[in-house]
């Protein structure tokens, strides 16, 4: 029984030795140890901050997959947990080994005003992401117009933001331009958004008949919203057509060109099928007093060909 205590206590303390073995090492005028018990805590760190933030992730996605969470919304949370739950972290885990960051802050004042000044825009780019992520004012899923490209947003992070245009070319953009410059969201609102093709026809056709025709064209259109219904507005006499615009609403933003290209082949169809004719440009060209702009060129022209 003696034999078996002891063999225990050697086997707990070889335990604790190994445990206890450690790494010096410093930096500057500041020595730091870090033993294999430390190596492990850190590692249960990090493996608990991961349970924690996949937890909060799946009870997110249940609530969105139960409709009682916007799946914006959710996004947002999930990437403002994950930035703070990992922040916490880290910052426990130096302090654990020893890290003051009290200390390391205000040793390092003189490279954190040489990092400001040479990454003030990333840093800028820090804040604003956090403002979109509060705000919502872009989020994952969103169709938006940034200088005049329209895309999908595919994901906010805390630095850019990746947008899909209608091309499938991926954009990096940097966050601060979200929140410094214009920026249409065109699916801010929740709404079926209206958008509208124009068409020329030729002088003398019958325009209610082109109104019919263009009011069936667009209503046909699968992506096109039942309501509100569309309108057909008269434009203008143009130069060489009668101008009209139809305008229609719909929820399909994002390829919302193929849309309109479906109805513009659909217009010309029915305006084939019926005899309405869309113009070509035309221009009429008047030349006064031509008989005697001829006669007074005549001789000119013999005279240099004489010569």
């Amino acid at each position: 029984m003696e034999e078996e205590v002891n063999n225990k206590s050697d086997w707990t303390s070889s335990i604790s030795d190994i445990l206890g073995w450690s790494l010096d090492f410093s930096i500057g005028e500041r020595n730091f140890s870090i033993s294999l018990l430390d190596v492990l805590m850190i590692l249960v760190i990090i493996i608990l901050t991961r349970i924690i933030i996949w937890s909060i992730k799946k009870a997110l996605n249940t609530r969105v997959t139960h409709n009682k969470l916007d799946k914006g919304k959710a996004y947002a949370i999930k990437q403002i947990v994950t930035y703070l739950f990992w922040t916490i972290s880290i910052v426990y885990m130096l302090d654990y080994v020893g890290v003051k960051i009290t200390a390391l802050l205000v040793g390092s004042t003189a490279l954190f005003v040489g990092l400001g000044l040479g990454l003030q825009d990333t840093f800028k780019d820090f804040v604003a992401g956090f403002v979109i992520l509060m705000e919502r004012t872009v989020t994952v899923g969103d169709i938006v117009e940034v200088d005049g490209v329209i895309g999908r947003v595919l994901e906010v992070g805390l630095r850019t933001t990746f947008v899909q245009t209608r091309d499938d070319i991926y954009l990096i953009i940097p966050n601060q331009r979200l929140t410094n410059q214009q920026v249409i969201n065109w699916s801010q609102s929740k709404r079926v958004t209206r958008f509208s093709v124009s068409v020329g026809v030729a002088y003398g056709s019958d325009t209610k008949k082109v109104k019919e025709l263009l009011l069936e064209a667009v209503k046909e259109h699968t992506m096109v919203a039942k309501n509100p219904d569309p309108i057909v507005h008269f434009r203008d006499f143009g130069n060489s057509s009668l101008d009209f615009m139809v305008h229609f609403y719909s929820s399909n933003l994002f390829r919302i060109e193929t849309v309109k290209s479906d109805i513009r082949f659909t217009i010309d169809q029915k305006f084939r099928e019926n005899g309405i004719t869309i113009p070509f440009p035309q221009r009429d060209l008047w030349i006064r007093n031509w008989q005697e702009a001829g006669r007074d060129e005549a001789p000119k022209s013999t005279k240099e060909t004489d010569e």
